[in-house]
């Protein structure tokens, strides 16, 4: 089965990354690294997503011309960061794979049809 992880990070996540010395945050980004090789094989495509003030919303209603905003879909105090593709055998092996992420403090895991 397919699902997608997608990695939410949150602002006091964000806080104590930027907190973090150099060092510190070479090895948490080295410690993600590592987690994508481990699992490379389970993987089919991943991408860490640009911050949320890049992002464009649009909504679209029935009948009416769609809205154009500039930010994210919802203002909060998390965002998805990044996700990745997995192929695994079951929603089981999708929550043990996910219960390994390194990084953001929540992970979603939803089927990908």
């Amino acid at each position: 089965m397919k699902y997608v992880l997608m990695f939410i990070e949150t602002e006091q996540f964000a806080a104590e990354l930027a907190a973090m010395g150099e060092l510190e945050r070479e090895a948490a980004y080295e410690a993600v690294g590592r987690w994508f090789a481990e699992h490379s094989d389970k993987i089919t495509h991943h991408a860490h997503l640009a911050p949320p003030h890049t992002a464009t919303t649009m909504r679209l209603r029935a009948g009416q011309e769609p809205v154009v905003t500039d930010g994210p879909f919802v203002e909060g105090k998390e965002v998805v960061s990044g996700f990745a593709e997995i192929e695994v055998a079951d929603l089981d092996e999708a929550l043990k794979l996910a219960g390994s992420w390194p990084a953001c403090p929540t992970v979603e895991i939803r089927p990908a049809t």
